[in-house]
Formats: structure tokens, C-alpha cells, sequence
């Protein structure tokens, strides 16, 4: 198959018309790749299953695993759903268009392999203008999942998307960097308090404002048999080379890189900027020096290295507050070693 390529983040001219053509391909039930802010969307036609078909098999993802609706608006998240509770109004009207999914009872016209088979959908509303744009133009709702070879690092970058998806997808939007650079926040909505599933953009102390309390999965620490949302049960994130976490201080990750060296092994070394100065490794790279800035060069540096040749990846843990719960949850699934120091 070839794959079609609008690089409409350089060239303005294209854009509406690239819009228009991917919104056809959509209704054609193909499958098209697309910016959101968290990272690229693989998207199809979520109430066709033959479509959504088409996802699974571009990615190689495990069936059993649940995909996420996108929609325009919140009036579109309710011809998908038969009810929700009052304190997902008040989530709505804070933190959407966002980086936030509602697991909500499914009224069944999403297709079967979008729910998995539950009688639950996760629904989300971007707030990317292209995703905007694509999901006005289109007129339905997008079963959309991260744009990479399952289990992979998921990406934030059209280039990502192509390196995995080239000839295996109709076409390729791009819209430039994603913006968060981690996936939406999943949240179960069917009962009385939220529980989120999946941490991400949207953190856990902004779901308590709004809400007045919020619980946390205990399947986020263990595999289930049935995953209520994408994240759950497989492992994920993981780059093609093996990633050791570092708990403590600087020195802590000196001796494991020293160690490793010792062992003729070529390392690459990320962390925010304070902690990899004055470290020295055969390839580093900076996350930033703000959670915010790390959770947006993650996967781009787990891909990074790949380039760079390197045989192991040391990476710093992370405070677990705010954005940086969702960052130690996609670098724990990614991680081959943990070393507790």
C-alpha cells in the first residue's frame, strides 16, 4: 500500500484540502494517522469494524485491547454513550478539548472490536485543531490508538509515524510536534467516583479539583485479564534497546553507567538537564528541566537512541506528582531493570 503524505505543518496552502481528502479516506474506511495534542493517532471509523480492523492490523495490536472514540464535541460523546455521572460535566467543561478519555457505558454503536467486547467506550475530545479540523470534516467519531507499531514508543512526530507505518496506512497528516507527548488521561466514569486507568496529561490532583476525589486503578500496577482501557495489560512504551531505571541521587547513576562501561556496553543517558550534567556516557540526551518538558521529549528520545547505536539506556526516575505519575507509569512498562538504590 502506498501511503499517502500531507506535510501540511510546512505548507499552509495544502492544509485544507489535505484535511478534506483524509476526512474522505475516513469515510472510505480507511485508516489515517493524525496529530492530537498527546501524540499521533492512528485513525478509523469507529462504528465500522472492518475499518477499525485496519488498525489492529497496521500496528499489530492484541485485539482484547480497547481503543479510544474521538469526537468533535460533547454532544458527539453522547450519541456513544448512554449515560454518565454530574462530575463528568464538571471534567468536561475544565479540562476538554483535552488530553482526558471518559470511559462511560457503551449504547453499542461503536463497534465491537473498538470496546473489546465491554459493554464500556472510551471517548475523548481533542484538542489539536488538525484532529479538530479532521473530526468536523469527516463527520464521525475515530477510533484512534498512539500511531506506531504496538508496544513501541508512541509518537510524537509525523517522522515516528512513517518510520512504523510507512505502506501499512492510507495516509500520514502532518501537523508538526505533539504537544504533551504522552497519551490522554483514562478515567472509568461508571460509578459514583472516577478511577483512573491510565495517568496522563491530565493529572490526578486536576481530576481532584474538579471532581472532589479520584482513586487510582490497582491494574495499573498489575496485568489484568480484560483491560478496561489501552495501557493496561500489555507492555508498552519500550524501546528497541533496553531501558534501566535509576532510582537516586546523581552519583547512584554514575556507578551504573560506570559499570555498564566496564562491561564494554555503550550507554545513552537521559534525565533532565541538572541531573545528566557533568555525566558522561556514549550518548545523552537532555528531557529538559521542567515534568512538562520531560513528558514531551520521552518518546523521542527512547526512538533517539535506537539511531545512536547505544546498547543500554539509563534514564533517572522521577517524582510521581502531577504529569510526572504518567511519566514514571510509560518509563516503569518500558523499563527491562529497575535499580532501587
Amino acid at each position: 500500500m502506498e501511503t499517502k503524505y500531507w506535510d501540511i505543518y510546512h505548507n499552509a496552502e495544502e492544509h485544507q484540502l489535505a484535511i478534506q481528502q483524509a476526512a474522505k479516506l475516513l469515510q472510505q474506511g480507511e485508516a489515517v494517522a493524525f496529530p492530537t495534542e498527546t501524540v499521533y493517532g492512528l485513525g478509523a471509523n469507529a462504528t465500522d469494524e472492518q475499518a477499525v480492523n485496519k488498525i489492529f492490523n497496521a500496528k499489530g495490536r492484541p485485539q482484547d485491547n480497547p481503543l479510544i472514540a474521538h469526537v468533535a464535541s460533547k454532544s458527539q460523546v453522547a450519541e456513544l454513550v448512554t449515560d454518565w455521572p454530574d462530575y463528568v460535566d464538571k471534567l468536561m467543561e475544565l479540562y476538554t478539548p483535552g488530553p482526558i478519555t471518559f470511559v462511560l457505558p457503551s449504547n453499542g454503536r461503536c463497534a465491537p472490536n473498538v470496546t473489546a467486547g465491554l459493554d464500556t467506550v472510551g471517548v475523548r475530545i481533542p484538542s489539536h485543531p488538525i484532529a479538530q479540523q479532521l473530526l468536523t470534516a469527516c463527520g464521525l467519531p475515530i477510533a484512534a490508538p498512539s500511531a506506531n507499531i504496538s508496544g513501541k514508543p508512541s509518537p510524537t512526530t509525523a517522522l515516528h509515524v512513517w518510520e512504523d507505518l510507512n505502506g501499512k496506512i492510507a495516509a500520514i497528516l502532518d501537523g508538526g510536534p505533539t504537544g504533551v507527548g504522552l497519551e490522554s488521561t483514562v478515567i472509568d466514569c461508571t460509578n459514583s467516583i472516577p478511577i483512573i486507568l491510565r495517568p496522563g496529561g491530565v493529572t490526578k490532583e486536576q481530576i481532584e479539583q474538579a471532581a472532589g476525589s479520584v482513586m487510582v486503578d490497582p491494574g495499573l500496577a498489575v496485568k489484568t485479564e480484560k483491560p478496561k482501557a489501552p495501557g493496561m495489560k500489555y507492555r508498552h512504551y519500550s524501546p528497541e534497546v533496553p531501558l534501566w531505571i535509576v532510582t537516586g541521587a546523581k552519583q547512584n547513576i554514575k556507578q551504573t553507567i560506570d559499570q555498564l562501561q566496564a562491561e564494554g556496553k555503550r550507554v545513552g543517558l537521559m534525565g533532565t538537564a541538572q541531573m545528566i550534567d557533568g555525566l558522561h556516557a556514549h550518548s545523552t540526551i537532555s528531557l529538559g528541566e521542567t515534568m512538562e518538558q520531560v513528558a514531551t521529549n520521552l518518546y523521542d528520545a527512547l526512538r533517539t537512541f535506537k539511531r545512536d547505536d547505544v546498547d543500554v539506556i539509563v534514564c533517572q526516575s522521577f517524582s510521581e506528582r502531577g504529569i510526572g505519575q504518567a511519566v514514571m507509569n510509560r518509563l516503569t512498562k518500558a523499563a527491562s531493570n529497575y535499580i532501587h538504590v
